[in-house]
């Protein structure tokens, strides 16, 4: 089972698609191998240091949080259903609310797809907020997905960094 990582008023939270198998397991946001999201969060600004899974809690003395979009982990978000998404919605939607962060960050189209019902959606910026808070699509930082460098989710992540910093 994987814990949110969230307090009240934080800059982001990072809203992955679903825990993998391993984060899960070992109880730590992004810790699979191969999860490039430590490494992108610091060369993109966000922390002054790549952040270890193990201490994923320390996002918080940062201003920023963790949180899922779908609960149940998986080794592949492909292997989530559209009820998944659906069943999970509300209480995402409670979550935003009580905590009133300025951004969500939705990592990958999917969940935010899922969330707002739209068919087409662009990366970065949404022109609608999400419960009270700014929303911001981000290329997904799994290993999986290869359609994305190193060097282009650092890229894209520090143009949110800079956004926000506005």
């Amino acid at each position: 089972m994987l814990t949110d990582i969230i307090t009240h008023n934080l800059d982001v939270i990072f809203c992955g698609i679903n825990p993998g198998l391993k984060s899960a397991d070992d109880g730590h946001h992004f810790s699979g191998r191969s999860n490039r999201f430590w490494k992108v969060l610091h060369q993109s600004g966000f922390t002054p240091y790549e952040v270890e899974a193990i201490h994923d809690t320390s996002i918080l003395d940062f201003g920023y949080g963790l949180t899922t979009a779908v609960a149940r982990a998986t080794s592949r978000a492909d292997e989530l259903s559209k009820e998944e998404f659906d069943d999970s919605l509300e209480t995402f939607k409670t979550k935003i609310h009580e905590f009133q962060p300025r951004y969500v960050a939705f990592l990958g189209k999917a969940a935010y797809k899922a969330f707002s019902k739209k068919k087409e959606i662009l990366w970065g910026a949404q022109d609608e907020d999400f419960c009270g808070a700014k929303v911001w699509v981000l290329p997904n930082t799994s290993g999986l997905n290869r359609g994305f460098s190193l060097e282009d989710l650092v890229a894209s992540y520090k143009e949110f960094y800079l956004a926000i910093r506005e």
